[in-house]
């Protein structure tokens, strides 16, 4: 029996495009226009294996639906869309129990590696938040998220270390579940950059450092879509909102 996929999605020919993608490998699709539709169809969850959900929507909007959903199956699987994302629109996604992160606009090899990937997740590895947890004044005291989902493809610590302080090591699961390692090396220049921006050192053991580089990883498969060449990035910049991040970063 084919698996069964809903989609929720405001725009009809982003739904169609999604609708002949995931048809064509096999997928039987069903469709939503809005966050109520949605919820309507989805009942209870039985007769669905996986929603891609678009954030931006009139009415619910993507993360109100994806909390309406895991509090009617705590087992959902859900891919986030969206064209306006960003890494802590990820975490807080994922707090909500989202099983993906995908970008718009995206290819069907994404889509498809995305609901993949969605598929192969066991329903434990979700933690789901509480209501009292996403709220705005208390989402940013959650403990981290060791694992960032986007594109199909999951970020984890590897667990190992490096020869030199200058770099982490990460281990990268594509969709089809091969296991990469990804080293990044944090760069001279954004060293003396923090210093001299924050009047403090930050030093290369720093967890500052570690989380910098797992956001450039996620960044790099957000914006690719892939794995970067030879398992290899550079942490060379760093966002001038992370700058009050690590003026008050713990000199651990």
């Amino acid at each position: 029996m084919s698996q069964r996929v809903l989609i929720i999605d405001d725009e009809q020919h982003i739904r169609q495009m999604m609708r002949l993608t995931l048809e064509a490998a096999g997928y039987q699709v069903g469709e939503a226009r809005d966050g109520s539709e949605g919820l309507a169809l989805y009942r209870n969850g039985a007769g669905w294996d996986v929603v891609v959900l678009d954030q931006r929507m009139p009415g619910l909007d993507g993360l109100e639906t994806l909390r309406q959903l895991k509090r009617r199956d705590p087992n959902a699987r859900i891919v986030m869309a969206t064209a306006y994302g960003s890494i802590e629109l990820a975490v807080d996604a994922m707090k909500l129990g989202a099983s993906d992160f995908l970008r718009k606009p995206m290819t069907p090899e994404t889509l498809r590696n995305s609901v993949a990937a969605a598929l192969a997740k066991q329903p434990t590895e979700q933690a789901v938040a509480t209501d009292a947890d996403v709220s705005t004044t208390t989402v940013m005291a959650l403990p981290p998220i060791e694992t960032i989902t986007l594109n199909g493809f999951s970020i984890l610590d590897s667990g190992e270390t490096t020869e030199t302080r200058d770099q982490r090591l990460f281990t990268v699961v594509s969709p089809d579940g091969t296991r990469q390692k990804v080293v990044v090396t944090i760069a001279t220049e954004v060293l003396g950059y923090v210093e001299q921006r924050t009047r403090r050192r930050l030093r290369l053991e720093s967890s500052f450092w570690t989380e910098q580089s797992r956001s450039q990883l996620a960044d790099y498969l957000w914006n690719e879509g892939k794995l970067p060449p030879r398992g290899k990035l550079t942490l060379n910049e760093i966002a001038s909102e992370k700058l009050q991040v690590a003026a008050k970063w713990s000199s651990d």
